[in-house]
């Protein structure tokens, strides 16, 4: 059951406590590791519905509301989660259901919730891109509900296109002065908006920057660091992932800078939903929260997984986006990172083409292939030292390890991706070649070399196992990404 506060004294006593929202009040959790791209579970086994969505931070919890939506991706619920360790997720709340206002009521689809608090109101407003059905996106508009409290039922106020302009993916940015932003794609996603809102934040006062006009970008995420406003957005692509783009400015009315890329040509198969700046006691780190959507992998919206990274910042204006299959968050001290790395390529002598698992594929025993280099993280290995002369090799978009299919010991048995689990099977020994900067890859179960099979110089040709010889198909040349 959701856990709803009515007190009149909880009430009053948030209202007073102005200063914990936003990161003030420090929150006492342990260090944890998340793994990504998997549907993470709250605190009862249940999967968390929170797509599209944004957190607000509140005392020592940080709130995460989402997308829940039914089966066949209608709207059924803005949902609320929590957490402190930004792990450990306990549900709150549906605080926003079909129930909540006629316009909810009659079918309409409900898309990428954002929540601030207003310190005058003492209201948490959420607004929201609204259609007329998930499948009819003909009226681009926004809608706003209120609430006085962060986990509570809000208030449906209705919904409207801000200033007379369409409006799609959106987000909400609070500035250090508390003066409130919504960020939008226009004109059916060809521009992008940065409207001012009204001081209830209840409506758009005037428009402001219009930063990528004609540019075809969505799914924005807005934050600033060190005085530098910072845009993250995704090509129009529908579910289907892209390439991910910055661009940063001094002042949200411009000028700003031109598109830039952020992250491998997929986004690691993700699209942006927030960047939440995590400050403890060691600084302030930035993390990118992605959905990467069910619906591009033949399922639905809650069939899709969380893909989260740090970002890093090589200057005041430029950022990175670093991707692991795990990464480590330690909200007390402020710090997130990825774990894993150095990450490598490896490609084949006789081609000159990259050990690659097939398809982008996350699946137990996926079959590795060469491929032309450069195609994403399913690319990218981690060659982890075991300290007994051999490595795990772990894929990076996958997290699994570079394995012989059923342990076999025969020639030809293929190379597949599975979880790592120490077996000899997915322990290899790297032996230089003698007189040049190529290294053989050698199975301790079996004695047997990775090979490009049959000495195919061709796209998707299969990896496999092998007896050692001099063929420069089992010859890989190693390189840092």
């Amino acid at each position: 059951m959701p856990h709803k506060r009515s007190s009149l004294l909880l009430t009053a006593a948030l209202a007073l406590s102005l200063s914990l929202v936003g990161g003030a009040g420090a929150a006492h959790a342990a260090p944890v590791t998340v793994t990504n791209g998997t549907q993470f579970s709250d605190t009862t086994g249940s999967p968390v519905q929170a797509h599209g969505g944004g957190v607000i931070k509140v005392g020592q919890y940080y709130y995460w509301f989402g997308e829940d939506r039914n089966a066949d991706n209608t709207f059924h619920y803005v949902s609320a989660y929590r957490s402190t360790d930004l792990k450990t997720w306990e549900f709150r709340n549906h605080v926003l259901t079909v129930a909540s206002g006629a316009e909810l009521a009659a079918g309409a689809n409900i898309e990428r919730p954002k929540v601030i608090f207003n310190s005058s109101t003492n209201q948490f407003v959420m607004w929201m891109h609204k259609e007329g059905s998930s499948t009819d996106y003909s009226e681009g508009r926004v809608a706003v509900a209120t609430s006085s409290t962060v986990d509570g039922d809000y208030s449906y106020q209705g919904s409207f296109r801000p200033l007379g302009y369409d409006s799609r993916d959106m987000t909400l940015y609070k500035d250090d002065d508390g003066t409130a932003y919504l960020v939008s794609s226009s004109s059916g996603n060809a521009d992008l908006h940065i409207y001012r809102l009204s001081a209830d934040y209840l409506s758009a006062e005037s428009l402001i920057a219009s930063p990528s006009n004609g540019q075809w970008r969505e799914a924005p995420a807005l934050f600033k660091r060190g005085g530098v406003y910072f845009l993250l957005t995704s090509s129009a692509t529908g579910w289907a992932p892209n390439q991910q783009q910055y661009q940063t400015a001094t002042s949200l009315t411009g000028s700003w800078s031109g598109l830039q890329d952020a992250g491998d040509p997929t986004t690691y198969r993700s699209q942006t939903a927030y960047v939440l700046p995590v400050q403890g006691t060691a600084g302030t780190s930035y993390l990118y929260m992605g959905d990467r959507w069910g619906n591009s992998m033949g399922g639905t919206v809650n069939d899709s997984q969380y893909v989260w990274s740090s970002l890093k910042f090589p200057t005041s204006t430029t950022l990175t986006m670093d991707y692991s299959p795990q990464v480590t968050v330690d909200t007390a001290a402020g710090t997130v990172a990825g774990v894993g790395g150095p990450w490598e390529r490896f490609a084949a002598r006789n081609s000159g083409k990259c050990a690659d698992v097939a398809n982008y594929d996350f699946a137990q025993s996926s079959p590795l292939i060469q491929w032309g280099c450069g195609a994403g993280a399913n690319q990218n290995f981690w060659f982890k030292d075991l300290g007994t002369g051999y490595v795990q090799i772990m894929a990076r978009h996958s997290g699994k390890c570079l394995d012989v299919a059923g342990a076999s010991t025969a020639d030809g048995a293929a190379a597949v991706q599975n979880t790592c689990n120490g077996a000899t099977s997915q322990q290899w020994k790297v032996q230089k070649v003698t007189g040049t900067t190529y290294v053989k890859l050698l199975a301790r179960h079996s004695g047997k070399c990775l090979d490009v099979t049959n000495q195919s110089t061709a796209d998707g040709t299969a990896l496999e196992q092998w007896t050692c010889n001099t063929g420069t198909n089992q010859q890989w040349q190693r390189s840092t990404v």
